[in-house]
């Protein structure tokens, strides 16, 4: 039986998923792997028996990636799961900062008592008039499950999408629709573009990506969006173009006391993914990352390891081993158990960083004494013994 301890409320419909040889626990000390949302685990420590971490969702900078993989603790999250979630806030707030909705939804209970509310409010609605999306350029900043989704819905509104992502996948790229202009520079995206929206990941390298310079080179009068993070954006300068007029809109899912103070901002309480469907995906996907984990070894959609899959264990064993990326380390597995008579039947690597992960399908079983040798090799952080049903 496996344990499951959540740092936060996670859909019914992805724990439901686990199974029957998986139990929920509320102690930490005794779980095999833990699911989170938003509960941040920098200052967690972790049992030794903790396998892996699912974050039900896709930015993951509230855990410690580079400890978890020095531990030997597998980082799943969940892209895509919650793309279409965000996707419509993001239109929501396309909408909300080219009209002044939330200026006359204000004027209205502002006059609620006015019995000539419907005649008064035909005068007044010319001060909340706005513009039309159809027609504009939106600049998306980043083509991944988000902001591809963006492109694509935009030019169903419309508006003539750029995007920009130096390393746009193939795959991603086919996602795209034909339509969409794929610019190779952030300054000439953001100097032609009506509209803004951002949907990188908050990484050291992203952090301030939108500062005072990028800002400056924007065309007067643009609309910026941000669902992605809020350190993707220097605030401080955001708020002085605000200030200045140089920005018409700022719309972040982000609240804080710079962005709460924001001349002309539409800052929401980080509502991007607070759907009831977008809670179930990502829970869903994560219990059956951590299943597949567990079960078979495989590692999908990992952001601490590689990407390793030999499919389901049909027979005997399969070894798991998390191990530093040094040269000779495969080598040294394979000889191990050559000279112990054992045959190797199948076998996948992948690194990544210092770290790699290595599978090894065995047809018979492995005794204890060569896996503890195999556990003592130099580099080797953790190895699991996985037995087919």
């Amino acid at each position: 039986m496996y344990k499951v301890h959540c740092m936060n409320n996670i859909a019914k419909a992805g724990t439901d998923r686990l199974g029957a040889n998986y139990e929920l626990t509320d102690a930490l000390e005794d779980a095999d792997a833990i699911m989170v949302r938003s509960a941040s685990l920098h200052e967690t420590q972790f049992p030794k028996g903790l396998l892996a971490i699912a974050r039900a969702g896709a930015g993951v900078n509230n855990i410690p990636l580079d400890r978890c993989a020095d531990e030997g603790i597998v980082v799943f999250n969940t892209p895509g799961a919650n793309a279409n979630a965000v996707k419509e806030l993001v239109f929501a707030g396309l909408l909300l900062a080219s009209r002044d909705i939330v200026g006359g939804i204000e004027w209205v209970r502002a006059n609620a008592d006015d019995p000539d509310l419907a005649k008064h409010a035909e005068k007044a609605k010319k001060q909340f008039a706005g513009h039309e999306l159809a027609g504009k350029r939106l600049g998306v900043i980043g083509l991944g499950a988000i902001g591809a989704a963006v492109a694509n819905t935009a030019t169903r509104f419309g508006m003539q999408a750029v995007g920009y992502d130096p390393y746009l996948s193939v795959s991603a790229a086919w996602n795209l629709d034909r339509r969409i202009e794929h610019a190779d520079d952030l300054s000439r995206l953001v100097a032609d573009c009506d509209y803004i929206t951002i949907h990188v990941p908050a990484m050291d390298s992203t952090k301030n990506m939108v500062n005072a310079e990028l800002i400056s080179q924007m065309k007067p009068g643009a609309v910026v969006l941000n669902f992605a993070r809020n350190t993707i954006v220097d605030e401080r300068a955001m708020a002085a173009a605000l200030a200045e007029g140089h920005i018409a809109r700022y719309v972040t899912d982000f609240p804080n006391p710079v962005s709460a103070d924001m001349k002309n901002a539409i800052v929401l309480p980080h509502l991007g993914a607070s759907t009831t469907e977008a809670e179930e995906n990502c829970a869903v996907m994560a219990a059956e990352e951590l299943r597949d984990f567990i079960e078979n070894g495989n590692i999908t959609h990992s952001v601490n390891f590689g990407a390793v899959d030999l499919g389901p264990i049909a027979s005997g064993e399969r070894l798991a081993i998390i191990h530093q990326n040094v040269q000779g380390m495969i080598g040294k597995f394979s000889q191990y158990l050559a000279d112990n008579g054992i045959n190797i039947e199948n076998m996948a690597n992948k690194s990544r960083g210092s770290m790699a992960y290595t599978l090894i399908d065995i047809a018979g079983e492995v005794p204890a004494d060569v896996i503890d040798r195999l556990a003592q090799a130099g580099g080797v952080r953790r190895i699991r013994v996985i037995r087919s049903k």
